[in-house]
């Protein structure tokens, strides 16, 4: 399997799977006393840094996807498999239309969402200068 789509595959993998966890314990208990927006914006953060953290692993760990094109396309992979996740998801689970999910968005946390969805798309490119830069330190030392 291409080094490309394995390396979405794996960015797919365990930024859902964060947010999976973190939703366990925020709809039960973080959305009763402070509401689904403040709940979903306190999340937020936390899976920025998720984020940030998981594009340099996989940096590391496919070293193949370190160009600006293969970086992009493992990105945005991970990407629309999570939109695929979330509406499959939100359809299959919460017995609701698409568009039922969308409108029921709240519109403030449901921006934040979307702008952190392009970071996460864009962060495996926007770390690779950074991660270059550390791979040539270390090479140095």
């Amino acid at each position: 399997m291409n080094k490309t789509i394995l390396a979405g595959l794996a960015y797919f993998a365990i930024v859902l799977g964060t947010g999976f966890v973190l939703g366990v314990f925020r709809v039960p208990f973080l959305v009763p006393r402070i509401g689904e927006r403040w709940a979903e914006l306190a999340e937020m953060p936390i899976m920025a840094v998720v984020i940030f953290l998981a594009a340099g692993y996989i940096l590391r760990r496919f070293p193949d996807i370190r160009s600006s094109g293969r970086s992009l396309a493992a990105g945005f992979l991970a990407l629309a498999l999570t939109v695929c996740a979330e509406l499959g998801l939100a359809v299959a689970l919460q017995d609701r239309t698409l568009s039922e999910f969308i409108d029921s968005r709240d519109k403030v946390s449901g921006s934040v969402y979307l702008l952190l969805l392009l970071v996460f798309a864009i962060m495996p490119r926007l770390r690779l200068r950074r991660h270059a830069q550390t791979a040539a330190e270390h090479s140095k030392a």
